[in-house]
């Protein structure tokens, strides 16, 4: 008889258990960030609000929220809350000597990415746009919780042509026309790509889009770092872009272009990309042309504020040319209102210079106000970011804070759109790091 009773009664227990377990998984974990000034993009702080964050989003923003039963509180303390930071031109796989980056192997690139990310996001970036290298791994080790760093939209390895801005081969290695060639090591380790003529070009677009890319990167100009193509090149032909374009649109996304020169930059724009990446010795009228065909200008100061360790005199050389227009850029850009300006450092073969990335900040004080700044580093920059599409592998709003937006967010002791500055303190300033609704850092 007592038996008919214990099972019923030790099914609806285990019911209840299994029941309440299920509920415990499926609630996600909610912070409440009390008194926090916030930044809109606009340039005066939001005061004296309280953010709800449920699971990965958004989920309030007022005055006074009421904290709910297992809510974490975070006394914010009247300090600013910010979007993490967007940084679009950036080289994760590079944070190496040139003599490294050419002879190393995989797996120490990868180890070295490793440590390079973690400083990213110690710096508060929560967001990277790779935009030449084999990423995808590490991409995909941050996403599962693997490696600690930001989002990565990875382009994958540049595609450039033969004597273009990816092709570092030496005068000794030969020509790879008549098959004695040789590809450096960033070109086997699928950091970089050599493509001619249209049937190459869509299949090294295609191949980076198999592998994960979520957008693609070309080189229609010389570069400061590459050996035989001075700045005033223009590298593919139009029928070459456009095969790129036409590529990276089948799979809804866009292509983004290295170029300094106005020559090479008109035929990109020409070609339906919709990145250009450096510009520094553009003109008025080529500048103005990407604005009316409202491309996106993907600009950066600090790698220009020193030479990069390994470069020849000849590098070097070209390197202090394009610093030396950065001026006439972003003033002409200021003069014709141009506000589709991403932000970004391009740094290479420095892991130092990379602990020093806020600095940017800094650099570009002397064309925009901070409150523009700010706003290139968080809401323009994602919204250049979510031109991929369907390619998007972080479908909600980042660069923001409002409801729905991913909780990658800030905490800064100090007003940054006062003194920008504050930003180059990281681990004093930098209280509170959190991407995707998870606490890095937390020190208030």
């Amino acid at each position: 008889m007592l038996n008919k009773w214990i099972a019923p009664i030790t099914l609806a227990t285990l019911t209840l258990l299994t029941s309440n377990v299920i509920a415990s998984e499926e609630q996600p974990h909610r912070y409440l960030i009390k008194n926090v000034n916030v930044f809109d993009g606009s340039d005066k702080l939001i005061p004296n609000q309280d953010v709800l964050i449920e699971g990965n989003l958004i989920k309030q923003i007022s005055e006074n929220i009421t904290a709910e039963k297992e809510t974490e509180i975070i006394e914010g303390d009247n300090k600013t809350l910010s979007p993490g930071f967007i940084a679009v031109h950036e080289h994760i796989i590079g944070q190496m000597s040139f003599g490294d980056i050419f002879t190393t192997d995989t797996r120490f690139a990868a180890y070295v990415a490793s440590s390079t990310v973690n400083t990213y996001l110690m710096n508060g970036y929560t967001a990277l746009r790779d935009v030449a290298g084999n990423t995808f791994s590490l991409k995909k080790a941050i996403d599962e919780g693997y490696v600690t760093g930001p989002r990565i939209y990875p382009s994958g390895p540049m595609i450039t042509q033969t004597s273009g801005h990816a092709d570092h081969r030496h005068a000794s290695d030969g020509s790879n026309v008549n098959g004695n060639g040789t590809w450096d090591p960033m070109v086997r380790n699928g950091d970089m790509v050599i493509a001619d003529g249209v049937p190459q070009v869509l299949k090294a677009v295609r191949e980076s889009l198999r592998q994960g890319a979520t957008q693609i990167k070309i080189a229609v100009g010389g570069g400061t770092g590459s050996y035989a193509d001075p700045l005033d090149v223009i590298e593919f032909t139009p029928e070459e872009i456009r095969a790129a374009v036409s590529a990276a649109s089948d799979w809804g996304t866009y292509v983004l272009a290295h170029v300094y020169n106005s020559d090479g930059i008109r035929r990109a724009v020409d070609n339906g990309v919709k990145s250009i990446e450096h510009a520094n010795l553009i003109d008025e009228k080529t500048l103005r042309y990407m604005k009316k065909n409202d491309v996106w200008l993907s600009p950066q100061v600090s790698v220009y504020t020193f030479i990069p360790k390994g470069y020849t005199e000849d590098q070097a050389k070209k390197h202090r040319a394009a610093y030396a227009g950065l001026d006439n850029l972003f003033s002409t850009a200021k003069k014709i209102g141009y506000k589709k300006i991403a932000f970004g450092s391009d740094i290479i073969t420095d892991p130092a210079a990379i602990e020093r990335i806020n600095e940017e900040f800094v650099h570009r004080t002397k064309w925009f106000s901070n409150a523009e700044i700010m706003q290139q580093a968080t809401a323009n920059s994602a919204a250049l970011l979510a031109l991929s599409g369907k390619r998007n592998p972080y479908p909600h709003p980042m660069g923001v804070i409002k409801v729905g937006a991913y909780a990658d967010l800030l905490i800064i002791d100090g007003n940054p759109l006062e003194d920008i500055s504050i930003l180059t303190k990281p681990k004093q300033n930098l209280k509170m790091i959190m991407k995707d609704g998870v606490i890095y850092k937390n020190t208030l």
